[in-house]
């Protein structure tokens, strides 16, 4: 059963300081333009393991996460879900049903207790066509995923250890966080990283497991740490 509107609780006003803060989308496109964008926007606190967004229904909304992880995933013909990416703060979702006025091509879950802005299609939408800078800033959006999709598709060949680390450092395009010691990015579960590398969940905790024994991560903590990203990327073959 559809649960997105369970223990979900509403905002119905939302400061137009808040959301730049949090959303660097936002933060460098000029109040006076996102002041319509953000008149009827609302913030929804959601628990972990909610379905907030379900393909084929229609874009009605763009989502702006403040804070949380979200999954978005899909399954391909024989029904196994397949996660295509994974998004926290500051990442946008939903655009591209609004810009086509199409049904969604992805679901949408919550990973963790998440809080989301939503705003209305037709806002966001105007807002795109009224501030040059917008536009700009949803292409390079665009551009940073075509070409993260194009980086793991001449991938889909090459040998577990590369395809894991591929999306260790996927992960670290999209959410890593810099730290005094590497970059840290979510911990997630090998079921998660297992569907985004397309790799069977004992093949990811079997190589999960060598590079930790090679200095590569750090799985000590809440956060997966990589102490050098280089080295990670020269791993890769």
């Amino acid at each position: 059963m559809d649960n997105r509107h369970n223990n979900v609780q509403a905002q119905t006003h939302l400061s137009i300081q808040d959301a730049i803060a949090a959303v660097p989308f936002l933060s460098e496109l000029p109040v006076a333009a996102l002041a319509p964008a953000l008149a009827h926007a609302a913030v929804r606190n959601h628990p972990a393991n909610q379905t907030i967004l379900l393909e084929n229904d229609w874009g009605s909304s763009v989502y702006f996460v403040l804070s949380g992880w979200l999954k978005i995933r899909t399954y391909n013909a024989d029904g196994r879900e397949i996660t295509l990416n994974i998004v926290g703060r500051g990442e946008v979702v939903g655009e591209m049903a609004a810009l086509e006025t199409a049904p969604r091509s992805t679901d949408v879950l919550s990973l963790t207790p998440a809080t989301i802005v939503n705003i209305p299609a037709e806002d966001f939408v105007r807002l795109l066509k009224t501030e040059p800078l917008a536009g700009m800033r949803l292409a390079q959006l665009m551009a940073r995923r075509l070409r993260q999709v194009n980086r793991r598709l001449r991938l889909r060949e090459s040998n577990s250890a590369s395809r894991v680390a591929d999306t260790l450092l996927f992960l670290v395009e999209g959410q890593g966080k810099n730290v005094s010691t590497g970059i840290e990015i979510p911990n997630l579960p090998h079921r998660e990283l297992s569907s985004m590398s397309g790799l069977a969940r004992e093949t990811v905790t079997r190589v999960l497991s060598k590079m930790e024994a090679a200095g590569l991560i750090d799985r000590s903590n809440d956060m997966l740490l990589i102490p050098d990203v280089v080295a990670l990327e020269a791993s890769i073959v």
